[in-house]
């Protein structure tokens, strides 16, 4: 099926004439790897939680990135999500429910660096560990109607892969700031605006104009491509690339787990969800509310 949908989407791009398949994968599989000539697409396959990424998933994922960065018969990865969002971050059920973390290597425990170009193909919610994972990319085509965000900001969830490092370098200190410390949305204009995004796509064309994005770098000599990529980091990050992605980590395991289970179980519980940040605190209900109310909890009810 995802096969003939991502050939429907690229038929308007005569230079991509077919769709191998690198591996197996089936509807239940939680992340799904195809092969569009040169370029590799990776696909979060958990439409049903708005792809949020829990420890198998993720190390799916890295395991699939390290694939990529391995075969020599791929020069580019998009990195997108199915069911129409890019990813909701780490799946905090799994974090409610756990009785240990260690964020040494990050939530979803990311690669520091990726050898080759990836672009993120973006749709729908790209919140918490999804913005972390969109930022990881090179480049980001964002879809006219996708939103950005810290989301996990209501709940005390830190950022342990790569996120505050990335994005400050991408858009300076003082926006980058603005949309860690208040965990608000940013739509895809302002996105934008602020270099965060690349390109702007309409509604449900990401993954399309992704893929042709990712085959407009394959005709070039990739050696050459590669080290001038490489370079460029080096200048932004002075060298120091790794080391600050380890201080971050360091920085986050200083939290309390209590603290970050507290979050995780507020947020199964449906309190600060949809983005929401009035709501962060249960509220009491008094006697006379109760008369006339058939939920007493009045949990708010939302799928994010």
């Amino acid at each position: 099926m995802l096969i003939k949908l991502v050939s429907r989407i690229i038929e308007g791009f005569p230079r991509i004439s077919m769709i191998t398949r690198t591996m197996h994968s089936s509807s239940r599989d939680t992340v799904i790897v195809d092969n569009v000539g040169q370029v590799t697409t990776i696909g979060i396959n958990r439409p049903s939680k708005r792809n949020c990424v829990d420890t198998e998933t993720a190390r799916l994922i890295n395991k699939s990135i390290e694939h990529f960065e391995n075969d020599q018969n791929s020069c580019v990865a998009v990195l997108y999500g199915t069911g129409g969002n890019f990813c909701s971050g780490f799946d905090f059920k799994e974090l409610a429910d756990s009785k240990d973390l260690d964020l040494t290597n990050g939530l979803m425990a990311l690669p520091k660096t990726v050898k080759k170009p990836m672009i993120a193909a973006i749709s729908g919610y790209t919140v918490a560990g999804g913005l972390e994972l969109a930022l990881l990319c090179d480049l980001r085509v964002m879809e006219d109607t996708a939103v950005l965000g810290f989301y996990s900001r209501r709940f005390g969830i830190p950022l342990s892969d790569g996120g505050t490092v990335r994005l400050q370098s991408m858009v300076g200190l003082s926006r980058a700031l603005d949309l860690i410390l208040t965990g608000r949305s940013l739509n895809a204009q302002e996105a934008f605006q602020w270099g965060l995004a690349n390109r702007i796509v309409s509604c449900g064309t990401a993954l399309g104009q992704a893929i042709n994005l990712a085959s407009s770098l394959v005709k070039f000599p990739q050696e050459c491509l590669n080290i001038d990529r490489q370079s460029t980091y080096n200048s932004a990050f002075n060298k120091a690339y790794e080391e600050l992605i380890d201080a971050e980590r360091r920085n986050s395991n200083k939290l309390s787990f209590r603290s970050i289970k507290e979050g995780a179980t507020k947020f199964m519980s449906g309190l600060g969800r949809h983005g929401n940040s009035y709501n962060l605190t249960k509220r009491n209900i008094c006697e006379w509310e109760k008369e006339y109310s058939d939920d007493c909890d009045m949990n708010p009810k939302s799928k994010l």
